[in-house]
């Protein structure tokens, strides 16, 4: 044994020697956690999701009902304004077309007959041949088949129509957006057979939560790290039955960046939402807890930690709004609060 111990030192030793356990270890240090000051903010930021669409989206369909017999466009694909997108079997319109000519035909033939029957009855009146009763009546036949003329020509000229909407071709330049019909699909006379996002002007589309109205104004993050402003365009008119969410459309007020804006694309939108009084507080992301018992932040009280319930109003990137029973200045745990219990013991280092 060395002869340099203490002689406390030495009794320790020995008294363990004989009894045959160790001296209890000394309890841990508690452990740093660090805090944030709860702060107070008139305005909560709230980001969501949006869909780039067009300003207008146009359903395409038939004016005529009939069998899909081509089609020459893809979804995605660019088109002009008057490409040809679909055609229609032809022979029934055709038959159509021929059988208003035929009627036509027929009709003229009987005005031409009832005109010379007309002409003769007025010699033979003249001549005191046949009455006046007579005369009348070949009249009356003359107009009743003039008539019948002009229904068969206006039935001709709707059969011609419609065999020229055998073709369908885009009203305006566009981007295909979907494409529902196929060759040998029969449709019916206004069928929806292709979606078309029109050139020009950008929105983008946003759901809000049932109990949101939605903002006036609001920001989209670009893919390259931009932004570009947003104005409110419309709202639907009642909330969605099934989502129970709010439709709303957004502007771009920067026409210079709409090229940004791609067709169908996701974006992040920013809000800055009023708060609803003045106990709204702004936390850390990280300062939230929840872990099957509600949201919550964790406090310090006489060097122990406790959790405090807390209403989530809305959250972003990184912070998180809140309502809670602590005032503005109250400094909370920010980071780790999903390893806190209850009582524990812990050192603050202030952020």
């Amino acid at each position: 044994m060395p002869k340099n111990l203490p002689a406390a030192a030495v009794a320790l030793l020995l008294l363990c020697a004989c009894t045959g356990e160790m001296p209890p270890a000394a309890p841990p240090a508690p452990p740093w956690v660090l805090t944030v000051t709860v702060r107070a903010d008139g305005h909560a930021g709230l980001e969501l999701s949006g869909t780039v669409r067009a300003r207008h989206e146009t359903p395409i369909a038939f004016q005529v009902g009939g069998r899909i017999a081509s089609r020459h466009v893809d979804a995605g694909e660019r088109v002009a304004r008057g490409a040809a997108l679909f055609r229609l079997d032809p022979r029934d319109l055709e038959q159509a077309v021929q059988a208003a000519e035929a009627e036509r035909a027929a009709a003229l033939s009987a005005l031409r007959l009832a005109e010379a029957d007309a002409t003769r009855n007025q010699t033979l009146q003249a001549q005191s041949f046949v009455s006046q009763q007579a005369l009348d009546r070949a009249e009356l036949v003359v107009r009743e088949t003039r008539a019948r003329l002009d229904a068969a020509q206006a039935l001709l000229q709707q059969a011609r129509h419609a065999r020229g909407y055998a073709t369908l071709n885009a009203e305006s330049a566009g981007v295909v957006v979907s494409v529902t019909g196929e060759p040998g699909q029969v449709v019916a006379a206004g069928q929806a057979v292709a979606l078309i996002a029109h050139d020009g002007a950008r929105e983008v589309e946003v759901f809000f939560p049932d109990n949101m109205t939605p903002p006036p104004t609001g920001e989209a993050r670009l893919s390259n790290g931009g932004t570009l402003p947003l104005t409110l365009q419309e709202t639907a008119g009642a909330a969605d039955p099934e989502s129970r969410t709010w439709r709303s459309r957004y502007r771009a007020d920067a026409a210079a960046k709409t090229d940004a804006l791609a067709l169908g694309s996701v974006v992040r939108v920013q809000f800055s939402v009023p708060a609803a009084d003045d106990t709204t507080l702004e936390v850390p992301l990280a300062a939230l807890d929840e872990r099957g018992e509600g949201p919550r932040v964790w406090r310090i009280v006489d060097g122990a930690v406790q959790p405090v319930a807390v209403d989530v109003v809305a959250l972003n990137a990184e912070t998180a709004r809140i309502r809670a029973k602590l005032s503005p200045g109250s400094r909370i745990i920010a980071l780790g609060t999903h390893l806190l219990k209850p009582g524990m013991a812990v050192r603050e280092r202030r952020r």
